[in-house]
């Protein structure tokens, strides 16, 4: 595997980063706002990656670059290219959280982009934030056998909270875990093909707050995190 890209705005991505630790998993991580000029505007720059995570991200950063809001001028729209470098064969994987699917007051804006088009959920168009204080246990009801879940064994630890979707109703989607049924039931983890592309949805937080350190302690935290990666990646 050659590597994987990152994108969030909080340290929470340092639970990853140990996590991945002396994996065959090359984690380059690049800041939200770094992002706006970093992320790259061909698919010959994509190309270089299996995968790409966006964290707590709004699609206005990679939609509005300075050269469009500040001088009027023209860029490649980088939503449409991750798309049709998902659709290429890479593998899209968006990890919920303040600003990601929806957002904080809607901000984060990924309802009705291209993006969306080839994840394996769809956004809701207002603020979708699940803030569940007292914790949940996911509930699994994909395969044991399935390589996402394959290795993680006993009960889940509990979560703090998610972003609310809606599962597309799609032959090649697969909802591994959801919040528990007095939570609502949403989904928590969904898989999906895009084309060439394998695409993962996890509506809660890859780090603190809604994932807590009891998750992160958890042997089944880095498990979970290879195992999406490695199957996002077409490696599975």
């Amino acid at each position: 595997m050659r590597s994987i890209r990152q994108r969030d705005f909080s340290s929470g991505r340092r639970a990853l980063v140990q996590a991945l630790k002396g994996s065959d998993i090359e984690l380059d991580y690049l800041p939200a706002h770094e992002a706006v000029d970093k992320l790259p505007f061909t698919m010959e720059g994509l190309s270089i990656y299996d995968v790409i995570i966006l964290s707590d991200i709004g699609a206005n950063s990679l939609l509005l670059h300075p050269d469009v809001w500040l001088h009027g001028k023209t860029v490649p729209n980088r939503l449409k290219l991750l798309r049709d470098w998902t659709n290429a064969g890479g593998g899209l994987v968006m990890i919920g959280g303040y600003f990601s699917f929806q957002g904080i007051d809607g901000k984060a804006r990924w309802h009705r982009t291209v993006v969306e088009d080839a994840l394996p959920v769809t956004c809701l168009p207002y603020d979708d934030r699940l803030e569940i204080p007292e914790g949940f246990r996911p509930a699994i009801t994909g395969p044991k056998a399935h390589p996402i879940l394959a290795g993680i064994e006993g009960e889940w630890p509990v979560l703090l909270g998610a972003n609310e979707v809606i599962v597309k109703d799609r032959a090649d989607v697969e909802v591994l875990a959801t919040l528990p049924a007095e939570h609502g039931g949403y989904p928590l983890l969904v898989t999906g093909q895009y084309g060439k592309g394998r695409t993962v949805a996890w509506t809660s937080d890859i780090g603190p707050h809604w994932l807590p350190a009891t998750f992160v302690e958890w042997p089944g935290y880095a498990r979970l995190w290879k195992n999406v990666l490695s199957w996002a990646s077409n490696a599975a």
